[in-house]
C-alpha cells in the first residue's frame, strides 16, 4: 500500500508554506503516513506517542489526537517490557533501524496480539523516534485484515480522502469528502478536481501540475465551491502516485475543512488592522501603507504628503450629547473626508478625532493644499446627531516626504506637530510642517481669497486684441484677455495669478465672469458696426473639469442675448486634446452643438497629430509666436509655418498668426496665405473703449 501511495519519502518533499522542522515534519507524516494500512507512530523518548496515524490509533484504540498523552509502552505486555526499553533506546541512539517482536495488549483482560516493531531515531531530532507497527499474523491473512480496515477507516474518516488520475479527474472520493461539498459520491467521480473550486484554486493547481508529477508532494489552501453555491476553505495535502516503472498515475489528497479557522484567522486580521467603529485602516495598517507608498515614491521619484487631522471641538459635542453621539459623528466625519480623497489615496484613523490621509503620486503641492481645503470645508458642514446637530472644524497638519522626513515615523511626527501649529493659529486651517511651504501657503491663500474678493467686487476687466483679416486687412475678431485691477498691486496680467485660481477652483467663476462679459461686449459691437463680429475666450483646462451646467448657462445666456453662437471662439491649447477622458470630449462636443467655435492654440508647441485635429472638430489654428518671431526669407520657421498653413487648409482650418511685430514677419504670412493675424504690429491688448474707436474708423 505505501508503494501504490508514493513509495518511500521523496527527497525533494516540499512543504507548501516553507514551515519550519517540525511542522514540516507534521505535514510529512499526514501526507505520507496517515492513510497507510499499518500502525504508524512518532514517539517522545519516554514513549508517549506524540503521532500516530489512523490504523495505529484504531489498533491501540485511542483517539488520533492523544489528548491524555498515553505513552506507547502502556500497551507492551509486561513481559517484554524490558525488550521495549531495549529497542528505544537502541533506535534513539543507533542510525540503524531496530527490529523486535513482541506482545501487545490493549488493557487488563486483553489477550494480546503479537505485533513487529520497526522503529529509528527521527532525522534532526535526538529525543523522538519513529515506528512502524506490523501485526505478526500469516501474510495473506494480515493483508486481508489490514486491507479490510483501511476500507473502514477510509469510510469512516474525519478527514476527506480524494484521489485522482494523471487527468486530475476524481477516481476516489470517501463519503466524508463527498458530505464536505454537499455532493454523493457518484456525483464527484469522473469530474475534474477544477470542477469544484474557483478561478484562483484552478490557476493554483494548473501551475502545479508539473510539480506533482515530478513526485513534488504539496500542501497549499484552496477555496471550494459547494453544491450549493457556499465556499468551503480546505487544507489539501497532496501526494503523487506512480507505478513501478515510475509513471505519474495521479495523486491522493488529504482535505481538511479550516473555513472556521479561516474566517477567524481573516476576522483577527481585520481586526489587528482596521478600525471598529468607522471601518478605516487603524495606525497599525495606515504605518505599513505608508512605508510601502514612500518606497514607493523614492522609487518613481515622486513624492507623498502626509495629512494629520484633529476635529476641533469634538470634545465638547461628545461631553454635551454623549459617547453614542460622539461616535456617530466620528463614522460621519470618516465618510465626509474619504469623499474628499481618490480610490488610491489612503484614509486611516489613529483613534480617537484623529485621522491621517496619505496622499501618494504628487507632483506639485497644491494637489496636497487642495485635499485639505476640501477637508475643512466639508467638516464645517453641521452634522446631524439625532434630535441635535452638532458644528465641528479641522486642523490639519501636512508634512512632505522627502523633503520634511525619510522615513515613516518621523514624518508622522513631523505632520503631528504641523497640526498643532495649525490649532495653535486659531483652528479651521491647516498648516506645513516647514517655516518655508508654510509661508508660501499663506501666500496662496492670501491670493485665493483676494481672487473671491475680486470675482464679488468685479475688480476684473477684459482687454481687447484685435484679430486682423488678412485678405481685407479689416479687423473682424479680437481676443478677450483677463485683467485683474488689484487695489493694492494695480493692474495685473494673467500669468500673476490664473495658476492660483486654476489651484483653488476660483476659475471657474472667473472663467463664467469672462464668458458673459465677451458675450455682452461682442452684441454691443455687432448692433454698432452692424456687422458680425467675433470674440475669443481662452478656456483653461481646469474649467474642463467642471460640471456641464456652467456650459448650458452660456448657451442659455447667448440665447437671451439673441447673438450668433458664432460670435464667440473658444481657444484651448493643445495639451488639453492629449486628455482623452469624458469631460475634455463631452466638453468640446457640448460646445459645437452650442453653435461656438473653437480655436487651438499655442500650436506647434505640444504633441498635436492630425488625428486630433480630426477627432475634435477644430475651426481654427493659431501658431504660436515662437515660430512667428525669427521669420525671415530664408529661415526653418518660416517653412514650418507655411507648411501648418498648407495642412490647416486641406483639413478646412483657418489660421491665425500669434506675435506678429513686425512688417516683414506680416508680408511672409501673407505670402504663406495665412488667413490672420494678431500682434504688436497692429496693437497692443486694449480696453473696450480703445478697440471700439478702431472699429468705428474703418466702419
Amino acid at each position: 500500500m505505501l508503494a501504490a501511495m508514493g513509495g518511500t519519502p521523496p527527497a525533494h518533499y516540499t512543504s507548501g508554506n516553507g514551515a519550519p522542522a517540525m511542522v514540516r515534519e507534521q505535514d510529512y507524516f499526514n501526507d505520507l503516513y496517515l492513510l497507510a494500512p499499518v500502525g504508524y507512530f512518532v514517539l517522545a523518548g519516554d514513549s508517549t506517542v506524540l503521532q500516530m496515524n489512523l490504523v495505529g490509533a484504531d489498533l491501540l484504540g485511542l483517539p488520533r489526537s492523544n489528548p491524555e498523552r498515553a505513552p506507547f509502552r502502556q500497551f507492551i505486555a509486561q513481559r517484554f517490557m524490558a525488550d521495549f526499553d531495549a529497542f528505544v533506546s537502541n533506535c534513539l541512539s543507533s542510525s540503524e533501524p531496530q527490529r523486535l517482536s513482541l506482545q501487545m495488549t490493549r488493557g487488563r483482560g486483553d489477550r494480546g496480539f503479537a505485533v513487529t516493531l520497526l522503529g529509528s531515531g527521527a532525522v534532526g531530532d535526538a529525543e523522538r523516534l519513529r515506528v512502524v507497527l506490523e501485526l505478526a499474523e500469516g501474510k495473506l491473512a494480515a493483508l486481508e485484515k489490514s486491507e479490510e480496515r483501511f476500507r473502514r477507516i477510509v469510510h469512516s474518516a474525519e478527514e476527506g480522502i480524494w484521489e485522482i488520475d494523471a487527468s486530475a479527474r476524481t477516481s476516489f472520493v470517501n463519503p466524508k469528502m463527498a458530505a464536505l461539498l454537499g455532493y454523493s459520491i457518484e456525483e464527484m467521480l469522473e469530474q475534474p478536481l477544477v470542477a469544484f473550486m474557483d478561478d484562483e484554486g484552478r490557476s493554483l493547481l494548473e501551475r502545479n501540475i508539473a510539480r506533482r508529477q515530478q513526485g513534488v508532494a504539496e500542501r497549499h489552501e484552496f477555496k471550494f465551491i459547494r453544491k450549493n453555491g457556499s465556499e468551503m476553505w480546505a487544507t489539501l495535502a497532496t501526494n503523487p502516485i506512480f507505478d513501478a516503472d515510475g509513471s505519474y498515475l495521479g495523486a491522493l489528497a488529504l482535505v481538511s475543512d479550516i473555513t472556521e479557522r479561516r474566517q477567524s484567522t481573516e476576522l483577527i486580521w481585520h481586526q489587528a488592522n482596521y478600525d471598529t467603529l468607522t471601518a478605516l485602516p487603524n495606525r497599525n495598517m495606515f504605518q505599513d501603507r505608508l512605508s510601502q507608498e514612500m518606497k514607493k515614491a523614492r522609487r518613481d521619484g515622486l513624492f507623498l504628503a502626509l495629512l494629520f487631522i484633529d476635529l476641533d471641538q469634538f470634545k465638547e459635542i461628545n461631553d454635551r450629547l454623549g459617547h453614542e453621539m460622539g461616535d456617530l459623528l466620528l463614522v460621519e466625519a470618516a465618510s465626509r473626508i474619504a469623499a474628499c480623497v481618490r480610490a488610491s489615496d489612503t484614509l486611516a484613523r489613529l483613534g480617537g478625532d484623529e485621522f491621517v490621509v496619505i496622499l501618494p503620486g504628487l507632483d506639485h503641492v497644491t494637489s496636497a493644499e487642495r485635499v485639505a481645503q476640501q477637508i475643512i470645508a466639508t467638516l464645517n458642514r453641521p452634522f446631524a446627531l439625532g434630535d441635535s446637530s452638532g458644528v465641528v472644524s479641522a486642523s490639519i497638519g501636512i508634512a512632505l516626504h522627502p523633503s520634511d522626513a525619510s522615513d515613516p515615523e518621523q514624518l508622522l511626527r513631523n505632520a503631528d506637530q504641523a497640526m498643532y501649529a495649525a490649532k495653535n493659529a486659531g483652528r479651521n486651517r491647516y498648516s506645513y510642517f516647514t517655516s518655508d511651504m508654510q509661508a508660501a501657503a499663506q501666500q496662496r491663500l492670501r491670493l485665493t481669497r483676494d481672487l473671491q474678493m475680486a470675482v464679488a467686487n468685479e475688480q476684473f476687466e477684459l482687454h481687447y486684441q484685435p484679430i486682423v483679416n488678412l485678405r481685407t486687412g479689416g479687423i473682424e475678431r479680437a481676443e478677450a484677455l483677463l485683467r485683474w485691477r488689484h487695489p493694492e498691486r494695480g493692474l495685473l496680467a494673467p500669468g500673476d495669478f490664473i495658476g492660483s485660481a486654476e489651484a483653488s477652483g476660483v476659475i471657474l467663476e472667473i472663467g463664467d465672469w469672462v464668458f458673459r462679459h465677451a458675450a455682452d461686449q461682442a452684441k454691443r459691437w455687432q448692433e454698432e458696426l452692424g456687422r458680425p463680429f467675433q470674440i475669443s475666450v481662452n478656456q483653461s483646462p481646469a474649467q474642463f473639469r467642471g460640471g456641464q451646467q456652467v456650459f448650458e448657462e452660456w448657451g442659455r445666456y447667448v440665447e437671451r442675448l439673441q447673438l450668433a453662437p458664432r460670435s464667440i471662439v473658444i481657444e484651448i491649447t493643445e495639451r488639453l486634446l492629449l486628455d482623452h477622458s469624458g469631460p475634455v470630449v463631452e466638453r468640446l462636443g457640448q460646445f459645437k452643438s452650442m453653435g461656438l467655435q473653437v480655436a487651438l492654440d499655442d500650436f506647434g508647441t505640444g504633441h498635436s497629430v492630425l488625428a486630433h485635429l480630426k477627432k475634435f472638430d477644430i475651426d481654427y489654428l493659431k501658431i504660436d509666436r515662437s515660430f512667428v518671431m525669427d521669420l525671415a526669407g530664408d529661415s526653418g520657421d518660416l517653412a514650418l509655418c507655411e507648411g501648418i498653413i498648407v495642412m490647416a487648409h486641406k483639413l478646412g482650418l483657418k489660421v491665425v498668426a500669434e506675435g506678429v511685430e513686425t512688417e516683414t514677419q506680416l508680408a511672409l504670412l501673407k505670402a504663406a496665405g495665412c488667413d490672420y493675424a494678431q500682434g504688436y504690429v497692429y496693437a497692443h491688448p486694449m480696453p473696450p473703449a480703445e478697440l471700439q474707436a478702431q472699429l468705428r474708423g474703418q466702419v
